[in-house]
């Protein structure tokens, strides 16, 4: 790579700031009143994708947000890489837990990143990591250092399930066929440390509305006589799981993958200290499934979460209110061996047979995905490799994540080809929460490893 560190260093403030306007841009896929801004975030993603060297760029209808395509491509005699990334966000709520307003970018200086984070909702998920490919593919396209084919696909609904991305994929097989799949979507053990990601959990995603009463009641003339949705729906979530945290579902772990003890003993060998993991978070102690570490607990074992739960009132003072109705937002992550549409079926039967006659309950699942692991000894996994080897002067750890990208086992089935997980962000950087922020450091260490795979790929497939 010619000079690719002076090329950054030169550019670096540019760099910076085409990203922080991608940020401005409000691009929220799961609010209707946001799609103004998705449509203005896809043109400029178009945009920035011809202006760093694509040939071929064009925004793809689906029957929701759209895709923006793109493509540079050398010679039909190389390997291609299909760099997938997603230009939607997370709703920023609870705003008054923003420091500064979710889509008005500021830098700010931490202690993890001294050098400066840009502070703003999808600052690392997706739009800073996946703008540093639309970086390296101009580095290597204006220094003549691009080594084989590239293809872009960048969506509009990862946020909320990649409900289009399976009908635009079957529509357009050949116009997406590659050798890989390279997605930075992800994150590292540290700036220290780096690894890549080589697995990610399923996802089952659901809302419960329990009903009681025909209308909200007087809690004083009819409390305790009729059923309160709320603390019937709080009795049915705790239930869920025993006192080891367990999740209580039958079924529920019948197709578990269970590791070998060789294999959790190599999981325990990344850099880990559970203090500072406390610190970080500022809790007194851990909390998860008896039996099993921290980190096994956020990767390889699958959990239940409550991520929102509301009915009845809320403002300010007082209002003696038996709700007519509650609900709750549910989700769980799924290992290896475990189908998500099973799941959600176990679980509808189940949250449906304990619930009291004093109320009724519906449940309406939302989306989900399979859990998804990368082999290792594959010419994906060991460009990745070597090119973190190249800018990090470290060979990466190998990291299972206890994320999930419901549309990557999607991927490898329609498409026939591994997906290689390099991401660069940090488990501190809020992503999905208030002040959300990626590290300067991190997003230019993302441009410049990004080249080095494309060299390493490239070669290692002409040895095949």
């Amino acid at each position: 790579m010619k000079d690719i560190k002076g090329y950054i260093e030169e550019n670096k403030d540019r760099f910076v700031h085409e990203l922080i306007d991608l940020l401005k841009i409000p691009s929220i896929s799961a609010d209707s009143n946001y799609k103004k801004d998705m449509l203005k975030t896809a043109e400029a993603v178009k945009q920035k994708l011809q202006d760093a060297g694509c040939d071929l760029v064009e925004i793809c209808e689906t029957p929701g947000h759209p895709v923006v395509y793109g493509e540079r491509i050398i010679s039909k005699d190389l390997p291609t890489v299909l760099v997938y990334g997603h230009y939607d966000v997370q709703p920023p709520d609870p705003l008054n837990l923003w420091e500064n307003p979710p889509f008005e970018p500021v830098i700010k200086n931490t202690k993890i990143h001294p050098e400066g984070a840009i502070f703003a909702r999808g600052a690392c998920d997706d739009k800073g990591q996946m703008y540093m490919h639309v970086k390296a593919l101009e580095y290597m396209t204006k220094n003549n250092e691009l080594p084989c084919n590239v293809k872009f696909m960048i969506e509009g609904e990862e946020e909320v399930g990649s409900e289009h991305l399976g009908w635009f994929i079957e529509q357009n097989k050949e116009k997406l066929a590659n050798d890989v799949i390279l997605i930075s979507d992800t994150g590292m053990i540290s700036k220290e440390t780096p690894s890549i990601t080589t697995g990610l959990r399923g996802l089952s995603y659901i809302e419960v509305e329990v009903t009681g009463p025909n209308r909200d009641l007087h809690s004083g003339l009819y409390g305790g006589a009729v059923g309160n949705p709320i603390n019937i729906l709080s009795k049915m979530i705790a239930s869920l799981t025993d006192e080891n945290n367990h999740i209580t579902i039958p079924g529920f772990y019948d197709k578990v993958e269970e590791l070998s003890e060789e294999e959790r003993k190599k999981m325990a060998e990344a850099p880990y200290n559970e203090e500072e993991y406390k610190d970080k978070l500022k809790i007194n102690d851990v909390y998860g499934e008896a039996g099993y570490s921290t980190l096994e607990r956020a990767s390889i074992r699958p959990t239940l979460d409550v991520n929102g739960i509301w009915g009845g009132y809320i403002g300010e003072g007082a209002k003696t209110v038996l709700p007519a109705k509650a609900f709750a937002k549910i989700s769980m992550r799924l290992v290896p061996d475990q189908d998500w549409k099973e799941i959600t079926q176990l679980f509808k039967k189940h949250f449906e047979a304990i619930a009291p006659k004093a109320v009724t309950v519906e449940v309406k699942p939302h989306h989900g995905g399979y859990a998804y692991v990368t082999p290792i000894d594959n010419v994906g996994f060991k460009a990745a490799s070597k090119a973190y080897e190249e800018t990090f002067g470290q060979t990466p750890i190998p990291q299972r994540s206890g994320g999930s990208i419901p549309i990557v086992s999607l991927f490898e089935k329609e498409l026939k080809s591994k997906i290689i997980l390099m991401g660069f962000g940090l488990d501190t950087d809020a992503i999905h929460s208030p002040n959300e922020h990626f590290g300067i450091w991190n997003y230019l260490k993302g441009i410049e490893t990004i080249p080095w795979f494309y060299k390493y790929f490239t070669e290692l497939k002409k040895e095949e």
